[in-house]
């Protein structure tokens, strides 16, 4: 197991962090250049305008619900500003930045997942005498191509038959058909997971007009494959609403979509709920590509006495939560942060579960005090920070080498939301947005180069409980909150680089 952080850590700047500093809410409100005098030899040009206050700030965005955050100073650790830094809110995916840092303790940054095909019988002359397994390792990661290879894989082993029954083992992993049971049926970045993880977990839905009718297609498409997908079905439902549907097929995923919302042609990701089965399906049609025809899959649990033919390795972990945290990708939260609790020897039953566990690690690690996570993504709502709590996580892991490169720089942008170029600060950061929650945790670097940790939360619970369940996808007013959240963040943080850099 790697230590993330020495003792002597915390017995110094931890602590100086934590404890011992007053919180400058009523801040500085200029410059800290002086002024020109009045008179002949002073000039209104020549004052310096003053930085908004933060409450002017918060006022102005006009959010309703809280905002939460906190801003110090990188080095020393001070806290310079708070607003409501103790309240409880929802961290949305910049609980994926504590994901990582309790994947990277716990697994070390050279971790790598397994997938591998393995028999309980012999082979000779081509032909295997036994059963043939999928075994999944948790991979987040896994993909058509990397099923792709590992078929080819076994044809360059000379394999052309298997006598025996094929089988897929995705208990590596917790199996959660969905994860977070409020989202709506039909979004892909809530999918399941097991120990089998294909394509995130994602079928793709390609739609044609057809005359009077549409034609439909359900692959499992990579940049250079396109295998057809039979355990995810499409109905064309004469409709308008709801757009799509799901139930249980048994040894399927049934869906359905409006006939009204579709046009001409279109495609989108669907969640697949049969994650084992999904990949046991696309490695099938592979297989069959290289002349190797598979049985119907079945599920098992038992790989005993199984000899390994072919294995598939992920990239390092480090690699995996540096795409986790730029493109945001729950799935992959969620499973190294199972397979980090089980790799601490906790025995998990549900994500809440495991979310408890990294609970724990982290108020004890990185100082969050009263943290409290129902997963390892920020998917769900019931996850509580503090902004306090996270501008000591970012103080910490500071002290992690590689960390803050991990996280993606964060585009500052003007009044219509163009990019600006060259801007004078420059921040790292975690985003994380839920409806009506937008939050921001990272570094930001000031025009004189003094670095700072902050963390940011807004969040309207309120109106959040509100949102009707066909509304879930987009909610009136939705888009419009999120803008002037993240406008708000973008000018705390100017204020941040003027008033202390």
């Amino acid at each position: 197991m790697t230590k993330l952080f020495s003792r002597r850590f915390f017995l110094t700047s931890v602590a100086s962090a934590s404890f011992g500093h007053v919180a400058f809410a009523n801040a500085p409100l200029s410059s800290l250049r002086p002024t020109a005098r009045g008179g002949a030899q002073g000039t209104a040009a020549a004052v310096v305008r003053q930085p908004a206050t933060p409450k002017a700030l918060i006022d102005s965005a006009k959010l309703g619900g809280a905002v939460g955050f906190a801003v110090a100073d990188l080095n020393s650790g001070k806290l310079l500003e708070t607003n409501d830094a103790a309240k409880g809110l929802p961290p949305a995916s910049t609980a994926k930045s504590i994901t990582a840092l309790y994947a990277l303790d716990v697994l070390g940054p050279d971790f790598r997942f397994s997938t591998r095909v393995s028999t309980n019988g012999s082979v000779a002359g081509g032909v295997v005498s036994g059963d043939l397994f999928l075994i999944g390792g948790g991979d987040p990661t896994l993909d058509t191509n990397a099923l792709a290879d590992m078929a080819a894989q076994l044809k360059g082993l000379g394999i052309r038959e298997v006598r025996g029954n094929f089988y897929y083992v995705e208990n590596a992993l917790l199996n959660v058909k969905e994860l977070d049971t409020s989202q709506p049926d039909h979004v892909s970045y809530n999918p399941s997971i097991s120990g089998l993880n294909l394509n995130f977990n994602r079928v793709h839905f390609q739609w044609q007009r057809t005359g009077d009718g549409y034609s439909v297609a359900m692959d499992a498409r990579s940049d250079k494959h396109r295998p057809k997908v039979y355990i995810s079905k499409m109905q064309i439902a004469s409709r308008n609403l709801p757009v799509y549907s799901y139930k249980d097929g048994g040894r399927f995923d049934q869906w359905s979509v409006a006939r009204g919302a579709l046009g001409k042609s279109g495609s989108r990701w669907l969640p697949v709920r049969k994650p084992g089965l999904y990949a046991a399906d696309v490695f099938q049609t592979l297989a069959r590509a290289q002349g190797i025809a598979l049985k119907t899959p079945q599920q098992s649990n038992r790989t005993a006495n199984t000899r390994t033919l072919v294995t598939h390795s992920s990239a390092p972990l480090t690699r995996i939560l540096r795409d986790m945290l730029k493109f945001s990708t729950n799935l992959t939260a969620e499973a190294v942060g199972l397979v980090a609790t089980q790799a601490r020897g906790k025995r998990v039953t549900s994500l809440k579960g495991s979310g408890s566990e990294m609970s724990k690690w982290a108020n004890s690690t990185l100082k969050m005090g009263n943290a409290s996570f129902a997963d390892h993504s920020g998917l769900s709502d019931a996850s509580k920070v503090t902004a306090q709590g996270m501008v000591n996580a970012m103080l910490i892991a500071r002290r992690r080498p590689g960390f803050a490169e991990l996280l993606k720089p964060f585009t500052m942008r003007d009044a219509n939301r163009k990019v600006i170029k060259n801007h004078p600060i420059k921040v790292n950061a975690k985003t994380g947005t839920l409806n009506f929650v937008s939050a921001l945790s990272g570094y930001m670097t000031a025009p004189d180069g003094k670095q700072l940790a902050f963390s940011m939360i807004c969040a309207d619970t309120n109106r959040r409980r509100g949102i009707k369940d066909a509304d879930k996808e987009a909610p009136k007013g939705g888009r419009d909150w999120n803008r002037r959240a993240k406008a708000l963040q973008q000018k705390l943080i100017e204020r941040w680089g003027a008033v202390y850099g």
